[in-house]
């Protein structure tokens, strides 16, 4: 039997009864030695494992996933080739220690090497790398990281948020389910962080960054602002105090669709920005004048 300590130390089930970090052991002399043997030696840049996975789609042997998508969506792969992996359908993996090809399971059956000390059975998900506190969400249907507990599934937004905006963020119907507005990248299971602008939309952290770095402040799918710009109006309102308008232009009305608070107004007409009657907001477009 294995022993007490073994079984502490490799055991953590998860809620959903699917993912969990169990030992399975046929052979009752296993030790801890021979579960941990190349620990952190085998992997590729995605993840750290003892196994490779055997593509269920086009029969080919990779590192994970990562690596199959990156290969077979290549620019100089043929548009009518590519394709990413069906994750769930994979059924075959090899062992990197033995070559042993066999059934998906944490455990070799033949050298008795533990292939991931985070081992998800719905997701065949592999990683030896359990400081990520890897947990699979049944909402996402998904390996999410960041702890379990630190995170919610929003099911209007399908998908998973952290526990502090549980009360706060707006609710956008299938939020996660798109491209991310600046890179095009499918953020739904995207490895890169993703935050909640206050429109609810969603983007790529690293992107809303490089948005404020080139001075864009407005959301690329609906045009709200996505950070608090009171203090840039207070600066419009200087502006325009300090810039009259000619004389033939001074009553001059236009109308205007605020992109913040979405009212329409008319107001006076000036060279440098609009003013919203209703939020004071000069994120605005004319729509007529």
């Amino acid at each position: 039997m294995l022993t007490q300590r073994v079984m502490e130390e490799f055991h953590s089930h998860l809620s959903n009864g699917k993912c969990m970090l169990t030992i399975e052991a046929k052979d009752n002399e296993k030790s801890i030695e021979s579960l941990d043997r190349g620990l952190t030696e085998y992997g590729c840049p995605h993840y750290r494992r003892r196994c490779r996975i055997r593509a269920p789609c086009c029969n080919e042997i990779f590192d994970c996933r990562h690596c199959h998508n990156e290969a077979k969506n290549d620019i100089n792969v043929d548009p009518k080739l590519r394709h990413d992996i069906p994750r769930h359908q994979v059924e075959q993996v090899i062992c990197s220690l033995c070559g042993t090809e066999q059934e998906v399971q944490q455990v070799c059956v033949n050298c008795g090497v533990c292939m991931g000390k985070y081992f998800c059975e719905t997701c065949k998900l592999f990683d030896d790398d359990i400081s990520k506190k890897q947990y699979h969400c049944g909402g996402c249907g998904i390996c999410r990281i960041g702890g379990r507990d630190n995170f919610f599934h929003c099911y209007k937004c399908g998908c998973c948020y952290s526990i502090l905006l549980k009360n706060s963020h707006p609710c956008v119907e299938g939020a996660m389910h798109h491209d991310c507005p600046v890179c095009f990248e499918f953020l739904f299971d995207s490895r890169n962080d993703v935050t909640v602008m206050p429109c609810g939309h969603t983007i790529h952290k690293h992107c809303l960054k490089e948005m404020r770095d080139h001075l864009q402040y407005a959301c690329p799918l609906c045009s709200k602002s996505v950070c608090d710009m009171s203090k840039v109006w207070e600066k419009y309102d200087m502006e325009i105090a300090a810039t009259p308008m000619p004389e033939p232009y001074q009553n001059i009305q236009v109308s205007i669709l605020c992109n913040d608070c979405g009212k329409s107004s008319q107001v006076q007409f000036h060279i440098v920005a609009q003013k919203c009657s209703n939020c004071k907001s000069y994120n605005t477009r004319q729509t007529r004048g």
